[in-house]
């Protein structure tokens, strides 16, 4: 057997990326703020923002009942692959999420008076309605997570921008209202192109995306499509986190144990509340998810 050769580029090599110089190419800024971020100016003169933000995705996730051709792989307690099948384990390990993970972290929350983000699948919520009744009744936040927990990487434009009209028209049927921010995570090179250009499209306001991670702060970015727009409005970023996410019980690098991760969680704000007294105020997002963070350990 002939062995392959890897493909290694050359110098000063030409871009090829497919999607250069089309209203889907976000070039990338590699400099932000630097040395002298902006203050935010948060309500009360806070000095760090912190987001709690609850990713509801039980039952919207990859199984051959929701027309896929695999079943969930990941972020799930279970991490075996069933190709054309149903994985009962994994389904059953998202289950918990909707049927207890859910509802011990918005009893949490609430005991506190901390209100929370919910990034939210529409088709897991139309699986679980009282979800929606209870984040309205307690007065959190419901964004958008897509209509499908899944990959839009290799999605079509067309049927990616089919995906986020169904999610508007989903999220107001239940919560009576459309979505202002949206965060995906799995997204395509073209999902946040998408989501602006179908909110012009209905005339919607688009407050915020998320799909970052590059930054303590929220930051404008510019919208390829309004290049030519003499007035353009750009695109909200709300920085999202990796590191201060409970996907870590799931890696194999991450935090096992839950006085490890509320370590790493306290250093990260120790460090953030020492820039802000330095007159650097910043933002901490904390990703949670119902049937991880949700266990009882």
């Amino acid at each position: 057997m002939a062995q392959e050769v890897p493909f290694v580029p050359a110098l000063d090599a030409a871009n090829l990326d497919p999607e250069r110089g089309t209203k889907y190419e976000f070039p990338r800024d590699l400099r932000g703020y630097g040395r002298h971020p902006p203050d935010p100016q948060w309500p009360g003169g806070a000095k760090v923002a912190v987001s709690f933000v609850i990713n509801y995705e039980e039952g919207a996730e990859r199984t051959v009942l929701n027309g896929d051709d695999r079943s969930e792989e990941i972020l799930s307690e279970l991490i075996y692959k069933r190709q054309g099948e149903r994985n009962l384990g994994t389904e059953s390990d998202y289950e918990y999420g909707s049927r207890v993970g859910v509802w011990r972290l918005l009893n949490l929350f609430e005991s506190f008076n901390v209100p929370i983000t919910a990034y939210a699948i529409g088709q897991a919520l139309e699986m679980n309605p009282d979800v929606v009744k209870a984040l309205k009744d307690g007065g959190h936040e419901i964004a958008s997570h897509g209509y499908r927990w899944i990959d839009y990487h290799h999605m079509p434009a067309e049927v990616e921008k089919q995906y986020i009209v169904r999610q508007l028209e989903v999220f107001k049927k239940l919560t009576g209202e459309f979505p202002g921010g949206w965060y995906i995570g799995r997204q395509s090179t073209r999902t946040k192109a998408l989501i602006w250009e179908v909110y012009k499209e209905h005339g919607l306001p688009l407050l915020w995306e998320s799909d970052s991670y590059c930054d303590d702060l929220p930051y404008w970015i510019d919208v390829p499509a309004e290049k030519d727009v003499e007035k353009p409005e750009g695109m909200l970023m709300l920085p999202y986190s990796f590191d201060n996410n409970d996907l870590k019980f799931h890696s194999g690098s991450g935090a096992f144990t839950p006085d490890a991760f509320f370590q790493y969680l306290k250093a990260s704000l120790d460090t953030l509340l020492a820039e802000a007294e330095s007159g650097s105020p910043k933002m901490m997002s904390i990703g949670l998810h119902c049937r991880i963070i949700g266990k009882p350990g």
